[in-house]
């Protein structure tokens, strides 16, 4: 599943300046929809790139936009001002509801907003899923049992939006029953909550790996070779760096240069890899060869913990140097290896804590990512392949 965080910034947030504020600091954060009244979406796409929903008003998206001015919303959200959010009452049979039939006259991605004021509401929500693409609840109290109900009622047929206040609301709606909304519709001016909020989202959709020991069978200078250090656009904290290896089945640990040495500076955004052949893991837990990173391209930042996150290649820069083989031994007998440049300044992760590979010895225990599987440009595959 993938989360989304959408900022409410419609005018109950204030007057345009004060929506404006809200909206910079979404955009600042990375928010992924900004929910705005109708006026104000192009405004909104003059201050950036952001999907843009638009409450319908009285004029529902049901114009003729060659007659309109106003540009098109990427969704429209029916409720606010009508049955949704209780300014009209519910009508007893919903069959008659105002706000259901303006959604199935939508044009394009529709949504509901509904405040869950009791539970013929929930029950409202329920059906306002079966028209919406996206079904914004957003309960009084912030009462859990609504949300659980909901998620556990409407399946996967809608998006569902949870309206939240903070981060730890946030991170609560993403948890709840174990699956969590789809995504949360935050309101607040806290240019610091949006950001954190933004954070538990990215958090609620990391990988987590499984990292085990190897123990180093054998290290020895192989000669020279093309090398790749991967430049990242991010600044990576003292455990992390990279998973790469020979073999696609067993990827080792290597350090991001974050330490200081007598022989050169620290770069706190660069891992030196290994051999162009080898591979190095991406999100999603594919793989791509060393040699075809280029700037824009996303890796795989890993932590001595398992925990991962993106980093965007801002640089990968290839130049022959001297090498070792290093090979490993897996509790299962099986052995992988990979190719490291015989220099202090690469670090690798073992049972002792950090050493450099100019400093590995047989008997070592080295920090890997094993999976029993084969890969096909890059992604598992259920298929046999030898490599040595």
């Amino acid at each position: 599943m993938t989360r989304s965080v959408w900022l409410k910034a419609d005018d109950e947030v204030g007057d345009w300046e004060a929506r404006k504020r809200r909206i910079t600091a979404g955009l600042e954060a990375g928010v992924d929809w900004v929910l705005v009244d109708r006026r104000d979406v192009g405004r909104v796409r003059d201050l950036g790139r952001v999907n843009v929903a638009a409450f319908a008003g009285d004029d529902v998206h049901v114009m003729d936009a060659e007659t309109d001015d106003t540009p098109d919303p990427d969704a429209v959200v029916v409720g606010k001002g009508g049955e949704g959010d209780g300014t009209v009452d519910l009508p007893s049979d919903l069959s008659g509801s105002a706000d259901l039939t303006t959604l199935r006259r939508t044009d394009g991605a529709g949504g509901a907003y509904v405040r869950i004021l009791d539970s013929e509401y929930e029950s409202f929500a329920e059906a306002a899923a079966d028209e919406a693409d996206y079904t914004i609840v957003v309960g009084e109290d912030w009462q859990i049992i609504p949300l659980e109900n909901l998620i556990a009622r409407i399946g996967e047929e809608t998006d569902l939006v949870a309206g939240v206040q903070s981060a730890e609301e946030a991170k609560t709606a993403f948890e709840t029953l174990e699956i969590g909304s789809d995504a949360v519709l935050l309101d607040t001016d806290d240019p610091d909550e949006i950001r954190s909020t933004v954070e538990v989202r990215d958090e609620s959709e990391r990988e987590h790996l499984d990292l085990e020991y190897a123990t180093v069978t054998d290290v020895e200078e192989t000669g020279s070779a093309d090398r790749v250090c991967v430049d990242t656009a991010s600044m990576l904290e003292h455990d992390e760096g990279m998973l790469v290896g020979s073999m696609s089945r067993g990827l080792f640990f290597v350090h991001a240069e974050t330490a200081d040495s007598p022989y050169v500076a620290s770069r706190p955004f660069r891992v030196n890899a290994g051999a162009v052949h080898a591979y190095v893991r991406t999100p999603g837990g594919e793989t791509k060869y060393l040699a075809e990173l280029k700037s824009g391209d996303e890796v795989q930042v890993v932590d001595t913990a398992g925990n991962t996150r993106e980093a965007i290649v801002g640089r990968a820069k290839i130049e022959k140097r001297p090498m070792f083989r290093v090979e490993a031994e897996l509790e299962n007998g099986d052995r992988i290896e990979t190719l490291l440049q015989n220099a202090e300044t690469i670090k690798v992760a073992t049972e002792a804590g950090r050493k450099s590979v100019t400093d590995l010895s047989v008997g070592d225990e080295m920090l890997v990512r094993y999976e029993a599987v084969a890969r096909h440009f890059g992604e598992a595959v259920e298929e046999s392949i030898i490599e040595k």
